[in-house]
């Protein structure tokens, strides 16, 4: 019964799709027509969860789609509206198997944060610690399914009919994305990758950073309860200094923690924009939000060190022959060849930003974004295909820059010998 009740529901989630499609198709010859890249933003937002998942894949994943879609879909917001508090507290009680306030002496009905996959509201247990509750919504795995097949389907149809669109295979991405965002509803998972976390913590002395501890008498697949944190993100420099004294010093805590992870724990948090990371009130650094984590093999991570460290004394054989060793290619790529266009890159770069021209922090940002699409860009011309993880790295090197321009405008991160796992 229940797999004619999904095969219904995945019918009429396909016949969704196609009606907003259908939709966008009908404004368009009516005249309504934005630039490609922006009318695909604009009808993912419409599609729902897993599609705005898909954006924000294509926003942080330079290898692995053109420029001018990376940058629309950095507009791609996993904001949806707030399902009423009524179907919240059915769900949490269907997952706790037992009355509410035999748990909660409290949940404010008013979402903190409602997403395409879950919501958040503040509640306090009947111990009295302060929580949030993260709730699964109704029917996101089943959605998220449907589409991911329809849309693996699209791809290989896509990949027969037009087998030179790219060697990137587009069912391969599709799959990738499946992988994680079906780990993303599972909220064991994550609660598993909160402990682990605060395990490296532990096992690296490190007091200065901290995540939510997990209440796992009231977590079960679909509901996560967390210790609530108390403080501001990342980027709020008025409020930070009300907590921290320093808040360079608060952002270098931040950037080791984010290091040492990449090579003293399992895995890397892969989303460390400035709502996932909080300066709390005693000054500590939280780490929020482990539904979206990064691995990375040993080798791998060697080879991006030595493409960082390359970067940063200008040595191009050093950049290519580590650009190599970080690639997947299915031809002898030349170091030598590699390296002459990727000096050739920086003179263009050279004359575009002259030394004295004033510092624009938007401009910035966006130079470094540029820089380093141009520069995949050279190693995928000489046959180089480079690995998600890769991508899920330049993205939190991005967002730390981004951090440094805003908290420690002064710093040079190259240079500055508190960063520990940059020397």
């Amino acid at each position: 019964m229940g797999a004619v009740t999904n095969g219904i529901k995945g019918a009429f989630r396909v016949g969704q799709t196609l009606s907003v499609l259908g939709r966008t198709g009908l404004n368009w010859v009516r005249g309504d027509r934005p630039p490609t890249p922006k009318l695909l933003r604009q009808t993912f937002e419409n599609l729902g969860a897993t599609y705005i998942k898909l954006g924000q894949f294509i926003a942080s994943s330079p290898t692995f789609f053109p420029k001018e879609y990376v940058e629309e879909f950095q507009y791609c917001l996993d904001k949806t509206p707030g399902l009423p508090f009524g179907v919240i507290k059915r769900i949490i009680r269907e997952e706790l198997g037992r009355p509410i306030d035999q748990v909660y002496s409290e949940i404010d009905p008013v979402a903190l944060a409602s997403a395409s996959i879950a919501q958040v509201h503040a509640a306090k247990l009947v111990t009295g610690e302060d929580v949030v509750i993260k709730v699964q919504k109704p029917g996101v795995e089943n959605i998220l399914l449907t589409d991911l097949n329809f849309l693996y389907l699209s791809a290989r149809v896509l990949e027969t009919l037009a087998p030179k669109l790219s060697w990137t295979s587009l069912s391969g991405i599709v799959e990738e994305i499946q992988q994680t965002m079906m780990e993303e509803c599972d909220f064991i998972k994550e609660a598993n990758n909160l402990k682990v976390f605060r395990e490296f913590l532990l096992n690296t002395h490190n007091d200065d950073a901290t995540v939510p501890r997990v209440y796992e008498q009231c977590s079960t697949r679909r509901i996560l309860t967390m210790e609530r944190f108390y403080g501001v993100p990342l980027t709020d420099l008025d409020s930070i200094r009300g907590f921290s004294k320093d808040p360079e010093r608060t952002l270098i805590t931040a950037m080791n923690t984010w290091f040492a992870s990449l090579t003293q724990c399992e895995f890397f948090h892969a989303d460390v924009h400035a709502g996932n990371l909080m300066v709390l009130k005693d000054g500590r650094v939280g780490f929020i939000d482990f539904g979206i984590v990064g691995r990375i093999r040993p080798d791998t991570w060697q080879a991006v060190s030595d493409f960082i460290s390359a970067i940063m004394v200008g040595n191009f054989d050093g950049m290519a022959d580590a650009m190599i060793r970080i690639g997947v290619t299915r031809r002898t790529v030349r170091v030598d060849e590699l390296s002459a266009d990727l000096q050739r890159l920086y003179r263009q770069m050279d004359r575009m930003v002259p030394d004295d021209v004033p510092y624009e922090m938007g401009q910035a940002e966006d130079d470094v974004n540029n820089i380093l699409m141009d520069m995949v860009k050279v190693g995928e011309s000489h046959g180089l295909h480079f690995p998600r993880e890769f991508a899920l790295l330049l993205k939190q090197f991005l967002y730390f820059d981004r951090y440094v321009h805003i908290l420690a405008p002064e710093m040079d991160v190259f240079m500055d010998e508190r960063l520990t796992m940059l020397h």
